[in-house]
């Protein structure tokens, strides 16, 4: 057994993206979370360095949860297709199916596109999603 307190503390999660301030915008509002102070989006007309580099959302407590670095290009998976694997995804869950069909609509809102639905798996409904840059995602009741 090891010591609890010798192992790493996750910190946040990293997405890799082309447009870091669209991605962060999409997990911003879909999520509830906050910019770390600093990495708020400029005001209408000025520039946005950080937005090209990297940014940070916490939860509203100040915890970090993701961040988002720009790169020049990144292939979208094609999951269910393994041609370009997922490589990393993320699951997110919510109380019942009526609240997963809300989420659903939030969902394609924000710019979102549905890739799987099992919506009506009697054991684990769920629906996987692709964000602005293709990154697949999980909604599932549990």
């Amino acid at each position: 057994m090891v010591d609890q307190e010798s192992v790493p503390k996750l910190h946040q999660v990293v997405l890799d993206c082309t447009d870091a301030r669209s991605l962060a915008e999409f997990y911003r509002q879909f999520l509830g979370l906050v910019y770390r102070p600093g990495d708020e989006p400029p005001g209408p007309g000025q520039d946005d360095p950080r937005g090209r580099e990297w940014l940070v959302l916490r939860t509203p407590e100040g915890a970090p949860q993701m961040a988002f670095q720009q790169v020049d290009h990144l292939p979208e998976t094609t999951w269910p297709d393994n041609k370009v694997p997922q490589q990393l995804h993320l699951d997110l869950t919510v109380g019942s199916v009526e609240e997963l069909l809300v989420q659903h609509e939030r969902v394609l809102r924000l710019g979102g596109r549905l890739r799987y639905d099992r919506i009506d798996d009697p054991d684990e409904p769920l629906r996987v999603y692709a964000d602005l840059a293709g990154h697949p995602f999980c909604v599932f009741v549990g």
